[in-house]
């Protein structure tokens, strides 16, 4: 039938080749950081051609044939031994495949905005892991949507508790005041669709990590975890938040700076202990007064560097 449900049906029918290609090349995009087909919003006569062409027919197929069973699709990617490989690049793979077409390595690409912010959260343990519900309002610097705001909503009212720590998923979203921490880390603006973000690396980024409310509350929850979690000394400390950010150990020489980080941090805290309280009070979620503010202070300028480690804002 020519109407809504008559389209519905000629999308997937089964002699419709297009649209399981396009929505295998768009979820492989998204694991491996491009698509088979590099041109993903273009599968027409402009388009690129696919880098693999049996290799989407064939997940195409079982995309389609298990029902469309997206769990299924991208464990079947995510398991993969492409998929495992490690991402290191040696000169030889730069030599003969730069853009990593053939795919001789695994994936490796800066986290888009929501990702980078859950992951501070859920190192942490500060996310909340909720599924549904209406948009939150975490955490903007104050007045932006008064000052660009004409005839709508004009106050923006942050959310308090739990509300705070939602999926980056969840943060409402005004197209003329979109919320500027995801901004700097090149989420879509929202007024056109668009099947593929930038990816961009820039001071700002950094500056973001380092001063966004969001974060350096992460820092200083995770510098607390450090303490009650990672044993007595030092090195086990930092190897604890460490391992909580990048999902692996330090190497020596990562955690000897780490260290000298943390005396020189802890000796400026202890010669002003304002500076530890100015710092320890960013945020909504209430600190632990048993814990000396000096070492916590100290251990999240600690965790701050490492939410702006490479392999904490980097797929490897």
């Amino acid at each position: 039938p020519k109407n809504r449900l008559g389209l519905a049906r000629w999308v997937i029918h089964e002699d419709n080749p297009l649209t399981a290609r396009v929505a295998v090349n768009r979820y492989w995009q998204m694991i491996f950081g491009n698509g088979i087909v590099a041109t993903s919003d273009d599968f027409g006569n402009q388009g690129d051609f696919p880098s693999h062409p049996e290799l989407l027919d064939w997940l195409a197929v079982q995309f389609r044939e298990s029902g469309w069973n997206l769990k299924e699709l991208l464990k079947l990617m995510v398991t993969s031994t492409t998929y495992r490989q490690s991402s290191h690049l040696n000169d030889e793979l730069r030599a003969k495949d730069p853009g990593n077409v053939w795919l001789a390595r695994g994936p490796s690409y800066r986290l888009p905005a929501e990702m980078i912010r859950d992951n501070a959260l859920a190192s942490s343990g500060l996310l909340v892991k909720e599924i549904g519900g209406r948009s939150v309002k975490p955490y903007q610097p104050k007045g932006l949507w008064k000052e660009l705001a004409t005839a709508n909503v004009r106050e923006y009212v942050q959310d308090t508790g739990k509300n705070l720590y939602r999926r980056g998923l969840y943060t409402i979203w005004k197209r003329s005041s979109p919320p500027p921490s995801m901004v700097s880390f090149d989420a879509s603006d929202k007024y056109n669709c668009i099947v593929e973000r930038q990816k961009t690396n820039t001071p700002l980024q950094a500056l973001v990590l380092m001063n966004d409310p969001q974060y350096l509350e992460a820092s200083r929850i995770l510098a607390e975890n450090m303490i009650k979690n990672g044993g007595d000394k030092l090195q086990n400390q930092i190897r604890y938040g460490f391992k909580a950010m990048t999902s692996r150990s330090p190497d020596p020489d990562e955690l000897r700076i780490l260290e000298r980080l943390y005396k020189v941090e802890l000796a400026d805290f202890e010669a002003s202990p304002v500076a530890a309280d100015s710092l320890l009070n960013v945020g909504d979620h209430a600190r632990d007064p048993t814990l000396p503010k000096e070492k916590v202070a100290a251990l999240s300028m600690v965790a701050t560097t490492l939410i702006n480690y490479d392999e904490a804002v980097y797929k490897r």
